[in-house]
C-alpha cells in the first residue's frame, strides 16, 4: 500500500526534470525538507559551521520527516575541515543488544519483525553528533535544537509525500503514541501536526547532551516500549549506556582525475560505489555513449559484481575483517573486470527491498568546511514504536536473517548498511562535491549512477540527480519505472538482461563547486532543496 501511494504521487512519465540551479558563494544546505533545510541555513548565518547545521537539520527532520530519520535512529558522516585539509568519517550506526543472538529472526518474515521490538538497535545519531561537535562545532550545542522544538510545539503543515505514507502505513496505528500524534480521532493521517513531546525530549538534550539520551529516564522509557511491545526486544539500559560513536577510516579511491571518499564498514556502500566506478572504467565503458543501452549494460554489470562482494564481505569489522585494501585494489578490479563482457552476467538474486526510511544531507559553510551525511531509522518509520516524541529505528534487520554468514546478528555488532555519502575532491585536493541518497541498497546505484553522470559523462549536478534511476542489485536490472529509459529496454534484453521496472525513488542531495561558489542539487522524487547564499 506505501508503494502504491508513493507510486501515484512520484509517478514519472518521462525523466523527472531538474528542478532550477541553486548557486552560492558562502554556504549551501541540501535536505530532504525544506523547513529542514531552512534551520540549517539559519545555524550557517549565524556563523555556524557545517556541523552546527546538521545538528539542526536532523533535529528537524526527525519531526517533518519521521519516516525516514531522527534521534531514534543512526547515520554516517563524513567532514572535510578545509583549514587544515583533513577528512574525518563517525559511525553512528546502531548496535545490537548484548543479549542478541544470531536466531534472532528466525521464522519472521521481514515485516513482522521489522515492526517489533525485536528490530530495535541501539541508536547512534546524536552520540555521532555530539562526538563530531566537540571536534567540529563553533556555536554552543545548547543553541542548535530551537528551530526543531519550535515547529514541534507551533506544528507544521504535514507534506503530500509524509501524508501518503502515514494513510498507507499497516503498522504505526498500532502504537498509541505514535496514533495520538500522527492520526486524528477517526484514523486519518493529520494535516498538520504538532509534537509536544518530541520539543520537550529536545530541550533536555539540548540542556543535557547526549547523556540524557542514553542514561536516565529517557533510556528507561525507550527499554520499556521495547520489551512492552507485543513482540518483545530484549534492549537493555545498561544497552543504551554502553553505545559509543566510532570513528573510522574513510575509503577513498581514484576515478579519472578525482578522488572519491566515502564511508567504510560496517556499511559496504562506499566500497560498492567506488568498484562500480572502477570497474566501468576498465571495461571501457565510458566509451558508450552517455545515457545509452550500452552504457546502463555496464553499469548494471560492475553493479551485479559489487553486491556480489557486498553479500560476501560486509560486515562490522569489528567482528570480521572487512578485506576493504583488497576489494579496490587495481589488481582484484583488473580481476573482476574480466567477467564483464557483452552479454548480461547471471548471478544469484539477494533478499533486499528498497528502504523508504533514509535522509541525506550534504552542507558546506562560510568557512568551507563540509559534510555529507546519511541518516536512517531503516524501513519507513523504523519499527513504529514511538518514545517520548520520536521513533525508534528497526535497523536489527539490516542483518542477515540466517544465523550463518559475515553480516549475522551478534551481541554488540553493528549491521551492514548501504549508506555512501560521498566526498568528491579535485586533482589539487580541494573538495569539488558532496552527494548522498537514501533508497536502501538502491543507493549504491543512485550515488554511483550521479558521479558517473557528473564526473563522466559532464552533466551539471541538478541534472544528474534528476537523470531516470538505473543499475541492479543482483540477477535483476532495475530501470525507473515510467522514466524515459524504459526505451533501452529491448537492446538490455538482447543482451540477456532480466528487467525490472519500479519506482526507484532515490533522494539524492549535494552540491558541487562552480568558480568560487557553490551549486545545489536536490531530488526532484522528493520535496528537499537546496539553498544557499
Amino acid at each position: 500500500m506505501i508503494r502504491a501511494a508513493l507510486a501515484a504521487l512520484f509517478f514519472f512519465c518521462a525523466a523527472a526534470e531538474a528542478r532550477d540551479a541553486v548557486v552560492a558563494k558562502r554556504f549551501m544546505v541540501a535536505a530532504a525538507h525544506p523547513l529542514a533545510v531552512d534551520a540549517g541555513y539559519a545555524v550557517l548565518e549565524r556563523g555556524g559551521s557545517a556541523l552546527d547545521a546538521a545538528i539542526a537539520v536532523q533535529a528537524m527532520l526527525g519531526l517533518v520527516e519521521p519516516e525516514s530519520s531522527g534521534i531514534g535512529g543512526g547515520a554516517f558522516l563524513l567532514y572535510w575541515s578545509a583549514a587544515d585539509k583533513t577528512l574525518r568519517t563517525y559511525d553512528g550506526r546502531e548496535s545490537a543488544p548484548a543479549a542478541a543472538r544470531a536466531e534472532r529472526f528466525a521464522g519472521l518474515d521481514f515485516a513482522d519483525a521489522a515492526a517489533s521490538g525485536l528490530s530495535v538497535g541501539v541508536p547512534g545519531v546524536l552520540r555521532m553528533l555530539e562526538a563530531a561537535h566537540q571536534h567540529h562545532g563553533r556555536l554552543a550545542w545548547r543553541e542548535l535544537f530551537g528551530a526543531a522544538i519550535s515547529a514541534s510545539e507551533q506544528g507544521f503543515a504535514v507534506s503530500p509525500r509524509l501524508h501518503a505514507l502515514l494513510e498507507g502505513e499497516r503498522f504505526l496505528r498500532q502504537d498509541a503514541a505514535a496514533r495520538a500524534v500522527y492520526y486524528d480521532d477517526a484514523g486519518r493521517a493529520r494535516t498538520f501536526l504538532t509534537n509536544p513531546q518530541y520539543a520537550a525530549t529536545l530541550r533536555l538534550v539540548a540542556a543535557q547532551g547526549a547523556d540524557s539520551f542514553y542514561r536516565g529516564a529517557v533510556a528507561a522509557d525507550i527499554v520499556r516500549a521495547v520489551r512492552a511491545h507485543r513482540r518483545p526486544g530484549d534492549l537493555t539500559r545498561e544497552d543504551l549506556a554502553a553505545y559509543r560513536a566510532l570513528e573510522r577510516a574513510p575509503v577513498c579511491a581514484p576515478y579519472r582525475v578525482w578522488r572519491i571518499c566515502s564511508m567504510g564498514p560496517p556499511s559496504a556502500g562506499g566500497i560498492a560505489v567506488l568498484q562500480i566506478l572502477g570497474l566501468m572504467q576498465r571495461v571501457g565503458a565510458e566509451r558508450a555513449p552517455a545515457q545509452s543501452a550500452a552504457a546502463l549494460h555496464f553499469f548494471a554489470e560492475a553493479a551485479k559484481l559489487a553486491f556480489a562482494d557486498r553479500a560476501r564481505y560486509g560486515a562490522d569489522p569489528d567482528f570480521l575483517p572487512v578485506p576493504v585494501s583488497r576489494l579496490l585494489s587495481n589488481a582484484y578490479l583488473d580481476q573482476r573486470a574480466k567477467l564483464i563482457g557483452e552479454r548480461a552476467l547471471r548471478s544469484v538474486p539477494v533478499r533486499e527491498s528498497e528502504a523508504v526510511g533514509t535522509s541525506h544531507l550534504s552542507i558546506v559553510d562560510a568557512q568551507g568546511n563540509a559534510l555529507a551525511m546519511t541518516t536512517t531509522v531503516e524501513s519507513s518509520f523504523g519499527s513504529r514504536i514511538m518514545v517520548r516524541g520520536f521513533l525508534l529505528n528497526n535497523e536489527l534487520t539490516d542483518f542477515d536473517f540466517s544465523p550463518t554468514g559475515a553480516n549475522r546478528v551478534a551481541p554488540g555488532k553493528r549491521p551492514r548498511s548501504s549508506m555512501a555519502p560521498v566526498l568528491v575532491f579535485a586533482p589539487d585536493g580541494s573538495l569539488h562535491m558532496a552527494l548522498g541518497s537514501p533508497g536502501g541498497p538502491m543507493i549504491i546505484n543512485y550515488v554511483a549512477k550521479t558521479l558517473l553522470a557528473t564526473l563522466g559523462w559532464g552533466l551539471e549536478l541538478p541534472s544528474a540527480v534528476a537523470l531516470p534511476n538505473f543499475g541492479a542489485r543482483a540477477a535483476a536490472t532495475v530501470i525507473e519505472k515510467g522514466s524515459t529509459y524504459e526505451a533501452f529496454i529491448p537492446a538490455l534484453q538482447k543482451r540477456g538482461h532480466a528487467i525490472e521496472m519500479l519506482p526507484l525513488t532515490s533522494g539524492l542531495h549535494g552540491f558541487e563547486r562552480i568558480g568560487d561558489g557553490w551549486r545545489g542539487a536536490a531530488d526532484p522524487r522528493r520535496e528537499g532543496i537546496a539553498r544557499g547564499e
